[in-house]
């Protein structure tokens, strides 16, 4: 056995992907005195719940290291030397990712000794010799804090630097997910970061989850893929004994809110059920285990939580600008043309998810413990039409959408993992993975074959109608390999580290955009509508479409006439080493270096493939583009993808305990990481070949890098308070930027208050090819290196003698970046950038994500009573934070870029709106008086705005969970304790308490001011509405309502 093992490593260790952690380690030093080493020394730990024993011993310095561990506990430690007393230590608990530190003095025979137990093992700040900062979420959390989506959401943002998917002000997609140590991202990257994200599902039950650890400045080379942070969670396993859970949790609208500020609102209908089970146990007793969980959910919504404006002159809560007599207009005039818009409210929106996980782990002798993990995802959802790329679609206050301008996402993912851990002496263990992903997702739209209709009102997008524009024929198809190893070797006080990685990325993108027409990218107002309908233009459009769909569907995707079908591989291969040096008991350094390559495979074979196939978008290489930097003309091939040279990423961190006693720790370290992006930007360049939205990338393209330096302590006073203190600061190296190489530099000039530079008839290429003038637009997808973010948290925490456990936490966070990309299409990214002047400039503003002041705060009790029959949980946890960056942008282009909607509006003086020319009578007035009221604005009069520059209120949300607890023995004879569990889990507790409290407020409209601009004298002409007479307006969603859900839970 050891040597088909041993074959396997050397196999495998050949090809690795990159390494996350799954395990745990126990490290230390055996004296017989202060002083005195003790070399041979046996060091036994025993995992109770499965009999697993791992062993080490001690080398001539007395040092110990048992590594590749299984998480939690408990664990039983012995250590025994001839002439010594054994001593034991019971209840140690390992936390994943962090090594346990048990440092021993044995006495000789001769002096008494009894049981040691680990007191506090659980709550281990000063134990793992951690470096930089990180939050590990254990059981105790996972059962026992408010949770309604029982979403990992719901516990990551335990982390202080925490701000939805986010951490420490990064775009979310630069963080890595991983589960049980394999890459579980949504690779391709669209609309979310983790598998599932699209239909808002959970890819993994929160039953199934033993732990989660998120490492924002982890300095261990073997952990990369990420410029944010590593998120990852670690599964159950079974144990020597049968244990299992059946649950179900319900809630409806009627444990929801249904006021606002005191004002009674329209509650949208709302019923979800989540229910599941859990089994894990022997199949063979200290030798092979098993766990299983599978889970449902299913959810009905409102599709939209705004409601069409009656026109009685007074706007409610949840009520839009939009006019239901508008809305009516326009669904009658289409359906006379046999197309149905479907209702614009009252209208309900399905999610159903089906999840499973089964994982066996093998104790195949005490060096070598084999583990097999398969997991799957099964969920739709139904969804409004994207609600910005292209333009902005709601459904919100500012525009209303059709039922049947929506779609059905469906996200469908089988997992496999196979991990092999082992010991092959006392200094040489290794970690194997091998993992394969599937995903299959698709979209499935509620309208028949129709253009898409984008109808405006006062320049901004008013009603959406027509078909869903993203979800023509689209398909994606992922397939992820991954495989690790991980090979250390202790030498007296150091553990080296020495690995490779591989990962393999297959896409199959089905994309078509203007499968149904180039409606999708202008836009008319009502007029332009009653116009369109009266010249038969939609019927012609609506009948083009059906014609389209009948005709590409009797073909395969990617095939002459038929749909679009854009593939793509790309990958990573990585070495790393590392040394783990104890330098003493009380000092820890490690330092290693990383080299990561990007791979593309065939992808330049793929591009020409999809170039030759007779498809939608066609190809003209010879068009001239114009490089920002120097003006020098350029022509792309889209054939040619970015180089691909080794990424280095050296790293080092400390951590020092400054008294030796476990109550001052200081830590910290400096890097470099590199991560991963979401491969769609990559994508684009294979299937966005079209000369009129051209996508490229910049041949000297990089993956992300990030420069990170953190320092770090923590203390423990004597009444054990614990106080955690952490300062970062990141520094981008390779940032993400996206230019529009179809302009140059800007020369003209915008007449009136407003000066900016503006674009000339000169200033942007034109192309002929097709037997017409067009618009060059060629956007490209580059590097930038002005990215920065500081951030610094403070964490107090205690627990109680009582059992009572308390933390409070409080972060500040400074985020700068050039782009924030918001979107997935880069040209989309191009045109959501909000600029001035020369918008291809890298311009250093405020970033989109993160929350400027976030404090947080944790407690959970128990109370056991009746002889410990019952037991009686509370636990809360309150979020009190700024945040909310966004814009104020004009509605129209007034800078003649060509994108609309990304200049940040001019904010005038009094005296200045004055020489400004409105469409209307009085506007100029309310324009003003818009003004004044915007803390924002009115403090930059005579300048413009910034980007991200304007902030929402403060938000404040309390949350509570119950759970009561009767615990019975399901016979007289037996010995085992069976339980149910009632739990009631309110979000927004004070939102129940008052009306007024727990509410967030969201911008009215980040548009508030029309533009445009005659191109002979560039004089511009403003509209404002003068309806919007305040900033902002009270989210009548469930995010300012309070919500409760029940649920009952059996454990056996």
């Amino acid at each position: 056995m050891k040597k088909i093992i041993t074959l396997l490593v050397l196999v495998f260790g050949l090809h690795s992907m990159i390494a996350q952690t799954t395990t745990s380690s126990i490290k230390g030093t055996v004296k017989s005195s202060e002083t005195e080493s003790l070399p041979g020394a046996t060091v036994l730990a025993i995992h109770i719940p499965t009999g697993s024993k791992y062993s080490s011993l001690s080398n001539e310095d007395g040092r110990y290291n048992m590594l590749n561990m299984r998480v939690g506990g408990p664990y039983k430690v012995i250590i025994t030397f001839i002439g010594f007393q054994t001593q034991e230590f019971n209840d140690v608990f390992l936390e994943l990712g962090k090594p346990f530190n048990l440092n021993v003095i044995l006495k000789d025979e001769s002096q008494q000794l009894s049981e040691v137990k680990i007191t506090g093992s659980k709550n281990k700040v000063f134990q793992s010799g951690k470096t930089g900062a990180e939050t590990t979420i254990g059981r105790r959390e996972l059962s026992a804090l408010p949770t309604i989506s029982r979403s990992a959401d719901d516990f990551t943002r335990l982390e202080p630097s925490a701000s939805g998917g986010s951490f420490g002000g990064r775009n979310n997609k630069y963080n890595n997910y991983s589960l049980n140590g394999a890459v579980f991202n949504n690779p391709f990257g669209l609309d979310a970061a983790t598998p599932g994200g699209q239909t808002g599902s959970q890819p993994i039950s929160l039953d199934a989850i033993d732990q989660i650890q998120v490492a924002t400045a982890p300095y261990d080379v073997t952990l990369s893929g990420f410029t944010g942070a590593s998120v990852n969670a670690v599964t159950k396993s079974g144990t020597n004994e049968f244990h299992g859970t059946a649950y179900a949790f319900y809630r409806n609208q009627d444990l929801t809110g249904n006021k606002v500020k005191g004002e009674k609102i329209f509650v949208p209908s709302l019923e979800q059920t989540q229910a599941g089970f859990s089994i894990g146990g022997p199949i063979v007793k200290n030798k092979l285990f098993f766990f299983a969980n599978y889970e449902i959910d299913q959810r009905s919504d409102l599709g939209s939580n705004f409601v069409a404006n009656d026109g009685n002159g007074t706007t409610d809560v949840n009520e839009s600008r939009v006019l239901a007599t508008d809305l009516i207009h326009v669904s009658t005039e289409l359906g006379k043309l046999g197309y149905n818009t479907g209702a614009y409210q009252g209208f309900t929106h399905n999610s159903n998810s089906n999840k499973g996980i089964i994982k066996f782990d093998w104790n195949i002798n005490d060096n070598h413990k084999l583990a097999f993990i398969y997991n799957f995802l099964d969920a739709s959802k139904d969804k409004p039409a994207h609600p910005t790329a292209i333009l902005r679609r709601g459904p919100d206050a500012n525009t209303l959408q059709f039922q049947n301008s929506g779609y059905q996402i469906n996200n469908q993912i089988s997992s496999f993992l196979v991990e092999l851990n082992s010991k092959f002496s006392e200094t040489v263990s290794n970690k194997l993975q091998a993992g394969y992903t599937h995903f299959n997702d698709f979209r499935n739209p509620f309208s028949t074959p129709a253009p898409v209709i984008n109808i405006t009102k006062d320049g901004s997008p008013y009603i959406i109608a027509g078909h869903e524009p993203f979800s023509i024929n689209n398909k994606l198809d992922q397939k992820v390999i991954q495989i690790t190893n991980n090979l250390n070797i202790v030498k007296g006080n150091h553990i080296f580290t020495a690995g490779f990685s591989f990962e393999k990325f297959s896409f199959k993108n089905s994309f078509n955009l203007k499968g149904y027409g180039f409606d999708v990218f202008g836009s008319t107002d009502m007029a332009g509508f009653d116009a369109n309908i009266a010249s038969g233009y939609y019927a012609t459009a609506i009948a083009d479409a059906q014609a389209t769909y009948d005709t590409k569907n009797k073909l395969p995707d990617g095939s002459n006439g038929g749909w679009n079908l854009a593939e793509l591989n790309v990958g990573q291969l990585a070495f790393y080493a590392q040394d783990e040096w104890n330098i003493n008991d009380n000092f820890k350094l490690i330092y290693g270096l990383r080299a990561d390559k990007p791979l593309y495979f065939n992808t330049s074979k793929l591009i020409q493939k999809f170039i030759d196939t007779d498809n939608s978008e066609g190809y003209v290489p010879n068009i001239e583009y114009y490089n920002p930097n120097d003006g020098s003309v350029k022509k792309f091939d889209s054939t040619k993808l970015p180089g691909n040279a080794l990424l280095w990423s050296p790293r080092l961190g400390f951590n020092w305990d400054v008294n030796g006693d476990k109550t001052t720790q200081l830590r910290g370290g400096t890097g470099i990481f590199t991560g991963k992006l979401p491969f769609v930007w990559i994508g684009n360049q294979v299937g966005g070949t079209d000369p009129f939205f051209y996508e490229v990338v910049d041949e000297k393209f990089k993956f992300p890098q990030v420069w990170r330096t953190s320092i770090g302590v923590d203390h423990k006073f004597e009444n054990n308070f614990i106080v955690t203190v952490d300062m970062s600061y990141n520094k981008d190296i390779n940032g993400v930027h996206i230019q529009n190489w179809g302009l140059k530099k800007p020369t003209s000039t915008l007449v009136g208050a407003d000066n900016r530079a503006i674009y000339g008839d000169s200033d942007y290429g034109v192309w002929t090819d097709y037997g017409f003038p067009a618009r060059t637009n060629g956007y490209v997808l580059t590097n930038t290196n002005k990215g920065s973010a500081f951030n610094t948290s403070v964490k107090v925490q205690k627990t109680f003698d009582n059992g009572l456990f308390a933390s409070l936490a409080y972060n500040y966070l400074k985020s700068k970046d050039v782009n924030s990309i918001e979107a997935e299409i880069t040209g989309d990214a191009f045109s959501f950038n909000p600029a001035l002047g020369n918008v291809n400039d890298a311009v250093l503003a405020n970033s989109k994500y993160g929350d400027t002041h976030r404090f947080i705060g944790v407690a959970s009790k128990v109370w056991k009573y009746g002889n410990d029959k019952w037991a009686t949980t509370v636990s809360t946890f309150f979020e009190y934070a700024q945040g909310g960056r966004f814009n104020y942008t004009y509605g129209g282009d007034i800078n003649n870029d060509g994108a609309s909607g990304n200049d940040l509006i001019y904010i005038p003086t009094t005296a200045q709106i004055s020489t400004m020319i409105f469409t209307g009578p009085n506007q100029g007035a309310a324009f003003d008086k818009f003004i004044s009221q915007d803390s924002y604005l009115s403090g930059r009069r005579g300048q413009y705005a910034e980007r991200y520059g304007a902030l929402s209120p403060w938000r404040g949300k309390w949350d509570l969970k119950l759970m009561q607890d009767y615990n019975f023995k399901p016979s007289s004879s037996s010995n085992k304790k069976n339980t149910i569990q009632l739990s009631l889990d309110v979000l927004n507790l004070g939102n129940l308490l008052n009306s007024d409290w727990g509410l967030v407020q969201v911008p009215t409209s980040v548009q508030p001011i029309g533009v445009s601009v005659d191109p002979t004298t560039k004089i511009p002409t403003y509209t404002f509405s003068g309806t919007q007479t305040k900033t902002f307006n009270y989210d009548a969603s469930l995010l300012s309502r309070w919500q409760a859900q029940f649920g009952i839970r059996y454990i056996f």
